[in-house]
């Protein structure tokens, strides 16, 4: 696959499985193993942050592998690590790096950098710099 069309892949990730929660989506763009985790994690996710929304700064490819920088906009609506909903809203960013073949995509879980701090900090859940 060229990486534009890994891209493309890795757009849809973002687009209709994290913001229209279309987890459909995820059988056809990640192998069958990648597919089970990506469901769960995005159910859970949708728990915490049900408005949540995934902006695309960039997608940069290379061979097979894909990085998005990112960040997820939402409201605080459930429970997450321990810390009960605040209703507040909340902005984090993140990377990630997903690896795909054969047009899925294959790994990506291991790879990722998001502000959990930053998170933290904005529910109240960690102090803010002083």
């Amino acid at each position: 696959m060229s990486t534009q069309q890994n891209k493309a892949i890795v757009r849809r990730l973002w687009e209709e499985v994290w913001n229209q929660n279309n987890l459909v989506v995820c059988d056809e763009i990640f192998d069958e193993a990648y597919a089970a985790h990506e469901k769960g994690f995005r159910a859970y996710l949708h728990t915490v942050l049900p408005d949540s929304h995934h902006t695309i700064e960039d997608l940069i490819a290379e061979g097979g592998k894909v990085v998005t920088r990112f960040h997820i906009t939402g409201t605080h609506r459930g429970e997450f690590l321990g810390v009960p909903a605040t209703g507040k809203p909340i902005r984090v960013t993140g990377m990630w790096i997903h690896r795909l073949a054969q047009g899925r995509i294959v790994e990506g879980r291991q790879w990722g950098e998001w502000d959990a701090l930053g998170f933290l900090q904005q529910v109240g859940a960690a102090p803010k710099p002083a």
